[in-house]
């Protein structure tokens, strides 16, 4: 008789090597590290070979584990997926939802393939605006959510990223020591501006800003060009970029909230499925990143700057 994988022993497989260690993981799945200890003997008798190896304080995955990670990932993927299509078959509708540029580039793709897969028959426009213009939208019924660079706001808004904001330079230039310092940031509104100006100001250190965009990508091209400094969230940096810090004589600037926002008027309920999808994914829930997307993508160029 075939062995089977037993979806309880990969998920704890899965959290174990997404914290690197099993006591990580026993908070994860919420057991004992003992029994996540024998779990993973069960699933290492079950496939005959060992699925990692202990480095220190942390484990490390083994070749066969490297392999076992994969296929873990995507039958947990297929099971939820199929799970959460059985248990709402009939779910549909729209979700109108709003993000600042930066976020959308660097966190929604892979949300929104994951809630199209369990979700398919809801259909999720995304607007691409500055925190200060999405709260506005929100307010007038103009959006079910946002994901906005702002302090909560109602009783169930949701913080869900704390971002270290850094200033950034090309690694290949030293445009970063001439003065005045040129910069390359978005048009306000923007909350990162605010900061960087603001900082230099008290530092009494001159400073243009020489290039403005309405895109990160065009940022980023300045900044790697070696034709200026930017400031942007730490984990955005893209390659080609270094962080500049106290020893470059560039002051520590605050971290980035990231709130989730829900509309106040009467809502739909896939509006709040949509809103736990994403407070469990930016909490580290697994994020399927092949599921084929089907909502509808917004953009509203016209206003530049959606840093903020």
């Amino acid at each position: 008789m075939a062995a089977n994988l037993d979806s309880d022993l990969l998920r704890t497989f899965v959290a174990i090597a997404d914290s690197g260690s099993f006591t990580g993981a026993a908070k994860s799945v919420s057991r004992t590290q003992s029994a996540v200890s024998m779990q993973i003997k069960r699933l290492e008798e079950t496939i005959g070979s060992a699925l990692f190896v202990r480095a220190g304080r942390s484990n490390r995955l083994t070749a066969d584990g490297e392999s076992l990670l994969g296929y873990a990932r995507r039958i947990l993927r297929l099971q939820d997926q199929a799970l959460a299509r059985l248990a709402n078959p009939l779910m549909a509708g729209r979700v109108r939802i709003g993000a600042p540029d930066d976020y959308v580039t660097q966190f929604m793709p892979s949300i929104l393939a994951r809630f199209a897969g369990s979700h398919p028959n809801v259909q999720v426009e995304l607007h691409c605006q500055p925190s200060a213009i999405l709260n506005d939208q929100l307010d007038a019924g103009e959006l079910d959510l946002a994901i906005v660079t702002t302090s909560p706001r109602y009783a169930d808004s949701v913080a869900v990223r704390n971002e270290p904001v850094i200033w950034a330079a090309s690694a290949a230039h030293e445009v970063h020591h001439e003065s005045p310092l040129r910069l390359a940031l978005f048009q306000p509104p923007c909350i990162l501006r605010e900061w960087a100006l603001s900082a230099l100001d008290d530092l009494q250190k001159p400073y243009r800003v020489a290039y403005v965009s309405p895109s990160q990508a065009g940022l980023f091209a300045a900044v790697q060009a070696g034709l200026a400094v930017t400031v942007l969230g730490r984990s955005w940096m893209p390659p080609g970029l270094r962080e500049l810090g106290p020893v470059d004589e560039f002051p520590q600037l605050p971290n980035l909230g990231l709130t989730l926002e829900r509309g106040q008027r009467e809502r739909a309920p896939a509006v709040d499925v949509l809103a736990d999808h994403i407070i469990e994914s930016f909490a580290g829930a697994e994020q399927g990143v092949h599921a084929a997307p089907a909502w509808q993508v917004v953009y509203n160029d016209q206003v530049a700057g959606s840093r903020g």
